[in-house]
């Protein structure tokens, strides 16, 4: 079975979770994604599964190899050279260093698509600080407003996955367009611009409205303007329970019943009364109701009357989720090493050219020599000799 990417090449140039991910999810699809491991290597994992590396990693090859000799820096030329797309999170300076930024790796592959993720985009004055997640979600204007008022601001770390998926997104359609015109291109992906689409809901309203203490401040979760949606409440066994159904009108029958309160009460019987009038009392009446049965009876509930609401899980929820494993979500792997490990899987479904897992993360240099006789058509003698001269290894 093809796959989407099939015949694309990659070189993954990264040091970062998110970044890494990326051309992992590149891979996924089928392109060949080339990992150069350049001094320093991947520090070794002491014995331990090396669970980040399985996941950041995977379906990728390995080619480690020094750049600071002169037949190093010409391997790693014509490596580019090859290539169609690059995946970095390096500094700009530090690719010139190697000769390897836009414009220098556009002069020898001119249809390259050169993506890379920064920590505040290409342009402006601090296009040249580091790509470091907490730094750039501190900007948002979103970390005070997270948790309830009077505590220190969450960084929640939601920004790198959207820039994994961003950076992804953006080399795939560099790609569709050098199809149609012959033009590489370079992607950039800052983490502060993921950062704020992370937010793109409250921080658009804000650029609407352009005011207003409810998106700027913390509040209360018993300040929300509708108990019955993006509210909490705690269960008997110490959960959360959250709901979601802003139509109150449309709920209220089959809530109020599973909730032990009369459809034709009164106090809430209109959706003003809920959400306005008598707020504050029917979040007390919630309060109370939710505090006397367990979450898990909350969830069947919600489930046997297919209401908007569930039970907000820890981590150990998912691994056991039949939904999650429906649809690969986690996968149940033969580590050659460990054993029966499990790791994250597929985020993104295609029908025909699904994702596939062909391998785990590489050894350092597991495929050196072959990339370079299969990529670059190196006879066996150089291979040996820029070998034997710690060239690649």
């Amino acid at each position: 079975m093809s796959r989407a990417l099939d015949d694309v090449i990659v070189l993954d140039l990264t040091r970062q979770f998110c970044a890494s991910l990326s051309a992992a999810f590149l891979a996924d699809f089928g392109a060949r994604v080339i990992r150069l491991d350049l001094p320093p290597v991947r520090e070794s994992s002491g014995g331990s599964w090396n669970h980040e590396a399985d996941l950041i990693h995977r379906n990728k090859e390995s080619l480690a190899l020094d750049p600071a000799s002169a037949d190093g820096a010409e391997l790693l030329r014509d490596l580019v050279a090859k290539a169609d797309v690059i995946v970095t999170d390096w500094q700009r300076d530090e690719l010139a260093a190697l000769g390897i930024d836009y414009d220098a790796a556009a002069a020898l592959r001119p249809d390259i698509v050169f993506g890379r993720i920064s920590g505040f985009g290409p342009q402006g004055p601090d296009a040249d600080l580091p790509p470091i997640d907490e730094l750039a979600a501190a900007r948002t204007g979103m970390m005070p407003i997270l948790p309830q008022p009077g505590q220190p601001p969450i960084y929640t770390g939601a920004g790198a996955m959207h820039a994994t998926v961003m950076l992804a997104f953006g080399v795939v359609t560099a790609l569709l367009h050098r199809q149609g015109t012959g033009e590489g291109q370079a992607v950039d992906v800052s983490l502060f611009g993921a950062n704020m689409y992370g937010a793109a809901l409250d921080i658009q309203a804000f650029l609407a409205i352009g005011e207003g203490e409810r998106f700027i401040t913390p509040i209360s979760r018993l300040d929300v303007s509708n108990p019955m949606s993006g509210s909490l409440y705690p269960s008997a066994d110490g959960r959360w329970v959250t709901l979601t159904m802003p139509d109150t009108d449309r709920w209220w029958p089959v809530f109020s019943a599973a909730v032990g309160i009369a459809a034709d009460d009164a106090r809430f019987d209109t959706h003003d009364k809920r959400t306005e009038t008598n707020r504050l009392e029917l979040i007390r009446e919630l309060e109370a109701a939710f505090q006397r049965e367990p979450g898990s009876h909350w969830r069947q509930v919600f489930q046997e009357k297919q209401m908007s609401a569930d039970v907000i899980e820890r981590f150990d929820y998912p691994a056991n989720d039949p939904q999650v494993l429906a649809n690969r979500y986690i996968l149940e792997l033969d580590h050659p090493s460990f054993g029966a490990v499990k790791s994250l899987g597929f985020p993104i479904f295609l029908s025909d050219s699904p994702a596939r897992l062909e391998r785990l993360a590489p050894c350092v240099g597991q495929h050196t020599a072959q990339i370079l006789h299969e990529l670059l058509a190196y006879p066996e003698d150089r291979i040996h000799a820029l070998r034997a001269a710690g060239v690649v290894a």
